[in-house]
């Protein structure tokens, strides 16, 4: 397989369950700024909607999957054994949709116009407040004490908060939210993320120094 990703973007999400999954997918990366790949690939074919993550399987066709959702999801789906997904057909997978939808729609897509400052003022401070708002219910969810936005187990919902933890960048305040900055403590210490934190930073300086030297 091969991943393509982002440096500081939501692929960190499929980075992660990857490595909790113990898959060793081919990186590569794309940069945003100048539109080329570490591989040397046009990124307009590879998906020409501009985004990262795409996962290429290695079937026949060479199938590409977008969207951190499905990606995440399929590749947790391959390996029920680790329970990073509910199984689907069931009333926990709804309800586990429901939150992965909640977490793509109320956070990361409300970061984007803040980090790009493509909003007025007004606009800004709105979409602030929603993300602070949105942030601030899964606080409400950790503060029984579960260590993981489902209970004792991380999944997939768990990787894609932590891959979308841009706040600092948008100006959203929201260190007061004491459960929510523990937990994402939690997944900075787990070896999969610092894994995939080390794997984005190296294959992000490889395509620099390939760059520099053409």
């Amino acid at each position: 397989m091969k991943l393509y990703i982002a440096t500081a973007t939501c692929s960190l999400a499929a980075q992660l369950v990857a490595n909790e999954l113990g898959l060793s997918p081919e990186l590569i990366h794309y940069d945003v700024a100048d539109k080329t790949t570490s591989s040397n690939e046009s990124f307009a074919d590879i998906n020409p909607l501009g985004y990262v993550p795409v996962l290429e399987l290695d079937n026949d066709r060479k199938d590409r999957i977008t969207e951190t959702i499905i990606v995440t999801s399929y590749l947790a789906d391959q390996h029920p054994e680790a329970g990073l997904i509910p199984a689907r057909g069931t009333l926990d997978r709804v309800k586990f949709d429901q939150l992965l939808t909640f977490i793509a729609t109320e956070i990361a897509q409300k970061h984007i116009p803040l980090m790009r400052k493509l909003l007025t003022e007004t606009g800004a401070e709105w979409t602030r407040n929603k993300l602070a708002s949105a942030y601030a219910v899964l606080d409400d969810r950790l503060a029984d004490g579960r260590p993981y936005l489902t209970g004792d187990t991380f999944t997939v919902a768990d990787a894609y908060v932590w891959a979308t933890m841009w706040h600092k960048r948008s100006g959203v305040q929201i260190d007061h939210l004491k459960n929510l900055m523990a937990y994402v403590a939690r997944i900075d210490g787990r070896p999969a993320a610092q894994k995939a934190l080390k794997d984005e930073a190296d294959i992000a300086a490889r395509h620099q120094a390939q760059a520099a030297a053409a």
